[in-house]
């Protein structure tokens, strides 16, 4: 008997709400992983606006399963005014609670540049009371293994959880294909998405799919691929994963049409709604050969 569920970061298929809820029916998915709704983060919509968008998945019948936050997020330095990560802590709380979503994701600032200081205690000290903030809310916060501190190495993450005490974790397959291991001396490696895994699955309560190639070089967008043509090792991932009997909710980040952060001048929406349904139709039949 399945015990997971499937959703999607469906803002990769369509920037409306009333598209994204279309893409999930189209593949009878009824969980959303909400991140950008009209170009917006689901946190820094207007009351008027998030109103809107609850009556709609309500509406539909779908389930919000996770706030895709922005919070210390791979585009924010660790020296940002801490007031600002405040703000989206305490807006995303009463929306989480009124769509009975219960995973926050977050990260842990942007990456220093290699080599130099790190600011760790800083790190930990903004996400343990990001963390308790949440937690008195009956929220639980999950790390994500992106372009931050903690996607450095397995280890770094580690390191976080550790730390700061309440702290679960996301993990995707595909981050760890276009990050070096900084566990190692130079020459650093790419980093193994399985060996990733492995270290930190007992703390894992989500899961994001992508798949991606090494980029060519550093500082390059890697070539996203469907799930399991990439070097993400996701059957191997979802194997062991569904294997020990993962009940939670795994959602496809495709990135196959285009990459989240794109310009909006760059994006085709007609390809990239068509591109979304074609890559969870293509999870679903990866996911079946898992459990033969």
């Amino acid at each position: 008997m399945k015990r997971y569920q499937l959703s999607g970061f469906a803002d990769e298929a369509g920037r409306s709400i009333e598209t994204q809820i279309n893409a999930l029916k189209a593949l009878g998915w009824c969980q959303l992983s909400a991140r950008g709704i009209d170009g917006t983060n689901i946190h820094d919509l207007s009351e008027d606006d998030f109103e809107r968008v609850a009556s709609a998945v309500e509406e539909a019948g779908i389930e919000v399963v996770e706030f895709g936050s922005l919070i210390g997020s791979w585009s924010k330095s660790i020296h940002s005014d801490f007031d600002l990560t405040l703000g989206e802590v305490e807006r995303c709380i009463p929306r989480m609670q009124r769509l009975g979503t219960k995973i926050v994701r977050v990260m842990s600032y942007a990456q220093e540049p290699w080599g130099e200081e790190q600011y760790v205690a800083e790190r930990v000290r903004r996400l343990s009371e990001v963390v308790s903030r949440f937690s008195d809310a009956g929220i639980t916060v999950a790390h994500e293994n992106c372009m931050n501190y903690g996607g450095f190495s397995s280890a770094h993450t580690l390191e976080l959880v550790e730390k700061v005490e309440g702290m679960k974790l996301i993990f995707d397959t595909g981050n760890p294909v276009f990050q070096r291991d900084r566990s190692h001396s130079d020459p650093q490696p790419w980093q193994d998405a399985y060996a990733f895994y492995e270290a930190v699955r007992e703390l894992v309560v989500h899961v994001h799919v992508k798949d991606c190639l090494n980029p060519v070089r550093d500082g390059v967008e890697p070539e996203y691929t469907f799930p399991g043509e990439g070097q993400g090792q996701v059957e191997r991932i979802m194997k062991d994963l569904l294997g020990r009997g993962y009940s939670g909710s795994i959602a496809i980040e495709p990135h196959v049409a285009t990459v989240f952060h794109a310009q909006e001048s760059e994006v085709d929406w007609r390809q990239c709604y068509e591109s979304f349904v074609h890559y969870g139709r293509a999870f679903e039949s990866l996911l079946g050969d898992c459990v033969k």
